[in-house]
């Protein structure tokens, strides 16, 4: 056996798988994954339609929930690129173990607390745990599914992900109207007491005996760009907030970074390694996912409310619209193994990013006589092209990497994915805002309809970003030793 790690697992590059099936070997890890990913998506998207009866508890305005929503996201985003070094150092097993742990620790004091305060701590303490659940499980089935088999599982994963964003605000809107928005939170822990236990038994060790030292500064400086990046996408929806004051955010932010890039080329062990962006399909990954988020990351909010406040459609129905798209994204799943085959990431990519941004463009049909099964029938479309798009982006990161960087490689796709969704739901607010420019809400609709044409078109942008991808053959980038 090796000093420096354990057993090793299938070579990313394998082109032939090494025994019988994977998938078969690792059901459990599977299982247990894509529960980690349905657990962690459904507490994202639960919370939104509980944000008044909590407010109401907890005697604030709904506006003043805002913090116990982005405290959560900003912690996700500033511990995530810490997961690598915490499985190299301690394991799979213990971290992953751990993270559930937190996270349904983090849960109980949510559905527990009785003050705003409270309930941001606790939102902060979930935000711990959660921060190693998507990476770290993409980390171990990458060390673990043979090459050949890795999209299709990547595809069962992401779909319990999508359920759980789907369900969400179907089910924090039922458990509000008929028992108590604390059993949102609640129900996460019987969740991760089972998620222990599956863990011990399904999840595999990989770790390094000797651990890299842990880039403490650069960890602090990467967290502290996007922290105030965060929050300053968050300060243009806010009321009230001068420019002068997000601009500052922003200019500080870009300054940490520089340091960071500065910092991270005279570090052995950076806490996030730019130079993976040597290899083309990583920026191209990440560059791809940043524009194309930027266009659709803020339409299932803006959907939401054009369908209530525009429309005049209640919750629960415009909640239950997010059906057709989950129904339509789950189903492209099924065949991105066989479209990535027969086409490529390159031309996928190109073309699918277009048609997501055509059907984009065609929600600014939308009026108040629209019939519903119409609007279900173009969810539902754009639901498949986008569950299709996320598929392909998400697996491009990995596509040309040697295995000893899968873990880096996670963490940063991790990292810019939230951030990227931040960025997206924070340009929708301030374009529906500026258009909107203080009138009534007899202009929603109208707003609406420039929103999404303005986002199809960033949307369409990405095309450009993929079609740096070469086109006879995957590019194998040469790493440093």
């Amino acid at each position: 056996m090796p000093n420096d790690a354990l057993p090793p697992a299938p070579s990313l590059h394998a082109g032939e798988p090494v025994e019988a099936s994977s998938r078969e070997r690792y059901r459990g890890l599977i299982w247990l994954v894509s529960a980690a990913f349905f657990m962690q998506a459904l507490d994202s998207t639960i919370v939104n339609t509980a944000v008044p009866a909590m407010a109401d508890a907890l005697g604030v305005t709904p506006l003043g929930m805002r913090s116990a929503l982005t405290s959560y996201v900003l912690t996700l985003a500033i511990l995530i690129p810490a997961s690598p070094w915490l499985c190299d150092r301690f394991g799979t097993r213990k971290v992953f173990g751990a993270a559930i742990a937190v996270f349904g620790v983090g849960s109980l004091f949510c559905g527990l607390s009785q003050t705003l305060p409270q309930l941001v701590a606790a939102r902060v303490m979930q935000g711990v745990g959660g921060a190693a659940l998507m990476p770290v499980g993409r980390y171990v089935l990458v060390r673990s599914i043979a090459r050949h088999e890795f999209v299709a599982v990547m595809s069962t994963v992401a779909t319990f992900g999508l359920l759980g964003s789907v369900l969400g605000p179907l089910l924090g809107g039922a458990l509000v109207e008929f028992t108590s928005w604390r059993l949102i939170f609640l129900l996460n822990v019987p969740v991760g007491i089972a998620g222990m236990w599956m863990n011990k038994q399904d999840m595999p060790e990989y770790r390094m005996r000797h651990a890299n030292p842990f880039d403490l500064l650069g960890f602090l400086l990467f967290g502290a760009a996007s922290a105030l990046l965060l929050t300053a996408s968050e300060l243009v929806g806010a009321e009230h907030v001068a420019w002068a004051r997000i601009g500052e955010c922003t200019a500080l932010a870009l300054l940490i970074g520089v340091i960071y890039v500065w910092h991270s080329r005279r570090t052995a062990f950076p806490v996030a390694d730019l130079t993976l962006l040597k290899v083309r399909s990583v920026w191209v990954a990440l560059a791809g996912n940043l524009f194309t988020r930027l266009g659709i990351s803020g339409m299932f909010l803006l959907l939401v409310l054009f369908l209530q406040v525009g429309c005049g459609w209640s919750a629960l129905m415009a909640g239950m619209m997010m059906v057709p798209q989950a129904i339509g994204s789950i189903s492209a799943k099924w065949i991105v193994n066989r479209a990535l085959a027969r086409l490529g990431y390159r031309r996928l990519l190109i073309g699918n990013t277009l048609i997501v941004a055509m059907l984009l463009a065609s929600f600014a049909t939308f009026g108040r006589d629209t019939p519903a099964w119409l609007i279900a029938v173009m969810v539902f479309f754009y639901g498949g092209f986008g569950g299709l798009q996320y598929t392909a982006m998400n697996t491009l990161v990995y596509h040309d990497l040697d295995i000893k960087h899968a873990s880096m490689a996670s963490s940063m796709a991790s990292t810019a994915q939230y951030l990227s969704m931040s960025f997206g739901i924070a340009l929708a607010t301030l374009l529906m805002e500026s258009l909107l420019q203080g009138h009534a809400h007899s202009d929603y609709v109208a707003a609406f309809r420039w929103t999404v044409l303005i986002l199809a078109v960033v949307t369409a942008s990405a095309s450009r970003v993929f079609s740096r991808l070469r086109i006879d053959r995957p590019t194998r980038g040469q790493l440093p030793a």
